[in-house]
């Protein structure tokens, strides 16, 4: 009875654990945006489980022609600001841009856990939002998503058919593979321990992880794709990125100098993705 009880301790001691580890720590967002040389609102967007999310709106001024509506989705830990180099980018040629930070990240309200079908789930949100909002009506509606955040926007552009093209940065292939990762980061072995771990995940989040993976998903979606990587990503290697290229017609491989968060010439990035997402104009869906 005494081994029972100690078993038992032991395993609700790792469900907690794990359940602790599907919610990151918050980082603060990046100072001095305030100080940037375009218009940037705050704004709040409702999304699932009666939460809502905190957003950056950097729309174009009226007198200026858009060329539609940019939505950048962080990845796991961040938040919006991170992705401001492509934001200001991106609006400087004539794109508004909402940076959302998915829900229990940066400003937004806190929920029970983070997973990829929540991070989708936002930017669901984020999308519909833009859609609704009356600046944004009938333009072009693209999406840049990072890590994570490129995981959901394929996995929400798979399931939509309003986004016109879609820029996927630092993308894995498939969850499975990043919890092989994660495990072996703690020693632990993947059988049996390491299999239930990732089976008890599902079960959480709802989703089996074969039908959400990146790899799985990008097959369908219907507008062009294009898969940034850093060639020296030690997080996601760049195989990641030439199976997702395999997965998908539609899709076009840009493996660039860089690693998984930082790219050597971000700016000089932007404005080619900038290019592609002008050149992408005749092939909306």
């Amino acid at each position: 009875m005494v081994y029972l009880a100690i078993g038992l301790a032991l395993v609700l001691s790792a469900l907690w654990w794990l359940r602790r580890e599907l919610t990151p720590e918050r980082l603060p967002h990046l100072e001095g945006l305030d100080a940037i040389a375009v218009p940037v609102q705050q704004v709040r967007i409702p999304t699932q489980n009666r939460r809502r999310l905190f957003a950056h709106w950097m729309p174009q001024d009226q007198s200026q022609q858009v060329l539609g509506v940019a939505v950048l989705l962080h990845g796991w830990g961040g938040n919006g600001s991170q992705l401001m180099p492509a934001a200001k980018v991106l609006h400087a040629q004539g794109w508004n841009v909402l940076l959302p930070d998915a829900r229990s990240h940066g400003l937004s309200d806190k929920d029970t856990f983070s997973s990829l079908p929540r991070f989708a789930e936002d930017l669901d949100a984020a999308l519909d939002w833009s859609l609704a909002h009356e600046a944004t009506a009938q333009h072009r509606l693209v999406v840049l998503g990072h890590s994570l955040g490129a995981a959901a926007a394929i996995l929400a552009a798979s399931r939509r058919k309003d986004v016109s093209a879609l820029v996927s940065v630092s993308a894995f292939a498939h969850p499975e593979q990043v919890m092989r990762r994660w495990l072996a980061a703690y020693h632990i072995p993947f059988w049996p321990v390491g299999w239930l771990v990732n089976r008890y995940i599902e079960r959480v989040i709802g989703y089996r992880f074969d039908d959400i993976a990146p790899v799985v998903r990008i097959g369908l979606v219907a507008s062009p794709v294009l898969l940034v990587h850093g060639i020296r990503d030690d997080i996601v290697p760049l195989d990641c990125a030439i199976r997702l290229r395999d997965s998908c017609d539609l899709a076009t491989l840009l493996a660039v100098a860089g690693d998984h968060e930082h790219f050597d010439d971000q700016e000089g990035l932007y404005q080619q993705v900038s290019q592609w997402l002008c050149a992408t104009k005749d092939k909306v869906p």
